[in-house]
């Protein structure tokens, strides 16, 4: 009896000790139960498609760079990094560059990534409806070695040819998906697309088969919102964790303890393009008498608030490359005017400036610019234009006269300078080819000190000669809610959110 009586109490004592247990297990909070994972950015304009082979628009690249992956990355110092590819390796001539692929790739379609798709997605790129095309035209030949490793072969000596894979638009991309890639991409990213609503948000969702570590996030929320003070609204609320700021709104997030600041320079520069077929603007003296007139600081802290920095010619000073050229063509409005006597426009003259509407930093800046031209007599007619009509008569067809706008995103300094080669068919290049010899000089110098200095005389002939006007290179900032952490910011312009998590 007493045995049954020791069994009992034991069994008692057991049975509160279990209960005991469950009620501190339900009382201990589970630290990551309210983390969240989906994260709401906001921005500014509508990607061009979601095929990367097919867009110049870095509104496009900032979304597909986490759907696709390139060969190479590119770090935060500018450091190239293995993506698609394990490693690789050069020729000692330079003109041969063999990659060996990693063999745990798919695409989101389910199926292995090869070196067939490699070179599939290079041909494509480099085919006549490609943007980029001039970008790879030397390369001559592809060879697929084996299903891993894949060989590029040059006609020429590109000393920067590496770079070229890292761009975006540099993708691999599966054959059999092509016909619908603009709006039902398949890359081996990251992140899929789990929905796209034309000009309201765009949805990313993790890949649960990345054959990297898998991104932190769930889901990524891109909510379109061209207005910067509504934008700003909705990230004070709470509504949105991450924004990207316009230099007037810095002051409304720095320093305070419920947001970050995050801010670099752009890998960029901000320019006003001339169209020199303009029988006005192809006059030296008229371009040059339009940059005395232009205040940068001005520009700089209407469009930036200052958080901008001037450019003499068409690379950022982030660049190690770039040399100093401001001081070639000063402010100096009075002089500017007699310019414009000597070219035979003592009267000034009417031209067309023409302002991307989904890009208020590039209207800001061309506002001003119209308002210092008119001192010196110049009627610049400002026409506020959508984006997709940017792309399409300025960019493409090159109907225009001046506009302002960025070009962003480039690793190398020959990339950002071949755009005015007289044969370049760029809608602003320097016809009359002084550069020409000195860019293919660029290209066949493998020293790098004597390359630095053939880039420093091309960009000294631009400050002179001025196929565009040379502004500033402004400062990349986002303003993100305190527990958001992991976001970086690259040299070129996209977003990567494969590391970006919250904190809480």
């Amino acid at each position: 009896m007493k045995n049954f009586k020791t069994i009992l109490v034991l069994a008692v004592v057991l049975m509160i000790l279990s209960v005991t247990a469950c009620a501190n297990q339900e009382n201990t909070p589970n630290e990551t139960a309210d983390i969240k994972t989906n994260l709401v950015m906001g921005y500014t304009t509508e990607p061009e498609g979601l095929d990367p082979h097919r867009t110049a628009a870095a509104s496009t690249f900032t979304v597909t760079n986490n759907i696709y992956d390139t060969l190479v990355g590119v770090a935060p110092d500018w450091e190239l990094i293995p993506r698609l590819a394990k490693d690789w390796t050069l020729s000692e001539d330079g003109m041969e560059i063999t990659f060996d692929l990693r063999d745990d790739v798919s695409f989101h379609n389910g199926r292995k990534m090869t070196a067939k798709d490699v070179e599939y997605s290079f041909n494509r790129l480099k085919d006549a409806e490609s943007p980029r095309a001039r970008d790879y035209a030397n390369i001559i030949k592809i060879e697929v070695l084996n299903d891993n490793t894949i060989k590029f072969i040059t006609e020429t000596l590109d000393v920067e040819l590496l770079k070229n894979f890292a761009y975006p638009w540099a993708s691999v991309v599966p054959e059999e998906a092509e016909a619908d890639l603009k709006t039902k991409p398949v890359g081996t990213g990251a992140f899929t697309l789990k929905e796209w609503v034309p000009q309201q948000h765009l949805t990313l969702q993790r890949n649960e088969n990345y054959y990297g570590d898998k991104a932190k996030l769930e889901t990524v929320k891109l909510v379109l919102i061209p207005d910067a003070t509504s934008m700003m609204a909705s990230f004070q609320l709470g509504d949105l964790d991450i924004v990207p700021l316009t230099g007037d709104q810095v002051t409304m997030v720095e320093n305070k303890s419920e947001y970050k600041v995050i801010s670099e320079p752009m890998n960029a520069v901000q320019i006003m393009s001339l169209n020199t077929k303009n029988p006005i603007l192809a006059d030296e003296k008229v371009r040059q008498a339009m940059a005395m007139a232009i205040n940068k600081d001005e520009v700089i802290d209407a469009s930036m608030f200052g958080y901008g920095d001037k450019i003499g010619s068409h690379l950022p000073p982030t660049s190690p490359d770039y040399f100093d050229t401001n001081d070639v063509i000063e402010y100096n409005p009075e002089k500017a005017k007699e310019l414009l006597k000597e070219a035979g426009y003592e009267n000034g003259f009417d031209v067309r400036l023409s302002l991307p509407k989904n890009y208020q930093l590039h209207v800001d800046a061309g506002q001003v610019i119209a308002d210092q031209l008119s001192k010196i007599g110049i009627n610049a007619k400002i026409e506020i234009i959508e984006w997709g009509t940017w792309l399409s008569d300025v960019y493409g067809a090159k109907n225009f006269d001046m506009t302002v706008v960025g070009h962003t995103g480039r690793l190398d300094a020959y990339a950002f300078l071949s755009r005015y080669k007289s044969t370049s068919n760029d809608y602003i290049s320097l016809t009359t080819g002084e550069v020409d010899i000195l860019l293919e000089r660029a290209l066949q110098e493998l020293d790098g000190d004597k390359r630095k200095e053939i880039y420093k005389d091309i960009q000294v002939i631009l400050a002179e000669k001025l196929p565009a006007i040379y502004l500033q290179t402004p400062r990349t900032m986002l303003a993100l809610q305190k527990n958001v952490d992991g976001m970086q910011i690259f040299p070129l312009d996209y977003y990567d959110f494969k590391e970006v998590y919250f904190t809480e």
